[in-house]
């Protein structure tokens, strides 16, 4: 009898966290690498921010909080999400946890029972199939394509979902894509999700505020207000506000729910930190004026990125909508030979010989559900950027 559960073997470790600490275990031996794989900004937290969880350690704010957030974050969520989208929300509504990662995973584990179906877009975020299979669930990936720029149709998400489907994953702009919905793009697919009133919806509203081009983030709920009632809007402030290492995420949605994902996490990690909690009142409260210039920044760096990448032999990169990630397709380089003699089977062969050869570390394709390709991201400084493109330039001129 095996020690350890049954269910753990159903799962994966995330690869890009693999990648990242491979590449961080490189840099340690003396090796001279370029990680492309982490997804966090590399900007600083916002100043206000800081300063706000600064005041709550002086004010004692130290303390135990109620398991799902302080009434002072949900009252903030529950502004933003009218300021943004204009749905209204109760405190009641609103689940804060640690991280965006555990509010998606809190509602699974709630909601799924055995034989459930998820239906989950791909390329996806690497941790939704295994978080429903984590909650006893079925994943079902419904795979976009090159042509649709990486995006599901109408057709693609009808023909997934069965009397079994309990949920839709949605996320937008992508991880890894960065492709964005416009509203148009999305009423498509919640006049498909209105035909099934047994499918809840889960959206990742995570990469909402990194939108470039005059591109205008929309939600599920906002765009359709008759799924209202049976969507759970999840967010956080991770990536916008760069704060990835205060681990604040949180949803909205049903008030009964709510109160089921409040009991998971008050039996698991109960309140997330209670000085990360002040921060994010003054995240969504505060100042937004950084937002922009950041953007602008990720837009430059995301330009140079497709530009070189375009200019690698048998590389093809599409322009995304946002977040900070590109997905460019390698079909030219599969079954090819690297100037070090490994044969190119593979988008995980072609990643792993990137890194040993020229020092790049980014996330092989078949870990996002869609291959042959990889994933950059392009939140690290421009210098690094153009070297890493460079050396996967050299890289591919060298496969024969």
């Amino acid at each position: 009898m095996s020690f350890l559960s049954e269910t753990l073997s159903r799962v994966k470790p995330s690869p890009t966290i693999a990648v990242t600490q491979k590449a961080a275990e490189l840099k340690r031996a003396g090796k001279d690498v370029i990680g492309l794989g982490a997804g966090e900004p590399d900007f600083d937290t916002p100043q206000n921010i800081k300063d706000a969880a600064v005041q709550a350690i002086a004010d004692g704010k130290t303390k135990y909080t109620a398991p799902d957030g302080i009434p002072e974050l949900k009252e903030a969520i529950c502004a933003k999400m009218k300021r943004d989208h204009g749905l209204d929300y109760t405190p009641a509504q609103v689940s804060v946890g640690t991280g965006g990662k555990q509010t998606l995973y809190n509602a699974l584990m709630a909601t799924l029972n055995e034989g459930d179906e998820v239906v989950i877009p791909a390329p996806y975020w690497v941790s939704y199939p295994d978080m429903v299979l984590l909650a006893g669930g079925t994943p079902v990936v419904a795979e976009a394509s090159l042509q649709t720029n990486f995006k599901l149709t109408a057709d693609q998400l009808e023909a997934a979902i069965t009397p079994n489907t309990k949920w839709f994953i949605f996320n937008s702009p992508s991880n890894p894509t960065g492709a964005g919905y416009s509203r148009e793009e999305l009423k498509e697919l919640t006049d498909v999700l209105l035909r099934h009133p047994h499918v809840w919806i889960m959206t990742d509203d995570m990469y909402e505020h990194l939108a470039y081009d005059g591109f205008e983030f929309c939600t599920p709920a906002e765009v359709e207000p008759k799924l209202y009632d049976r969507t759970l809007t999840c967010n956080g402030v991770s990536k916008a506000y760069a704060m990835t290492g205060w681990r604040i995420g949180y949803a909205a949605g049903p008030e009964k729910l709510i109160a089921a994902m409040r009991k998971v996490q008050s039996q698991s990690t109960s309140n997330p930190c209670s000085v990360s909690q002040w921060a994010a009142v003054e995240a969504l409260n505060g100042t937004q004026d950084f937002l922009a210039p950041n953007n602008e920044t990720f837009v430059r760096r995301r330009n140079m990125v497709i530009e070189m990448l375009n200019a690698a032999e048998g590389v093809s990169c599409p322009t995304p909508e946002g977040a900070f990630y590109v997905y460019p397709s390698i079909a030219a380089c599969i079954g090819k030979t690297s100037a070090a003699g490994t044969l190119i089977e593979n988008d995980e062969v072609f990643a792993t010989a990137l890194l040993e050869e020229h020092g790049v570390a980014v996330v092989f394709g078949a870990a996002f559900g869609l291959s042959p390709n990889f994933r950059v991201s392009y939140a690290t400084s421009d210098e690094n950027l153009k070297e890493a493109c460079t050396r996967i330039q050299a890289f591919c001129a060298g496969l024969t």
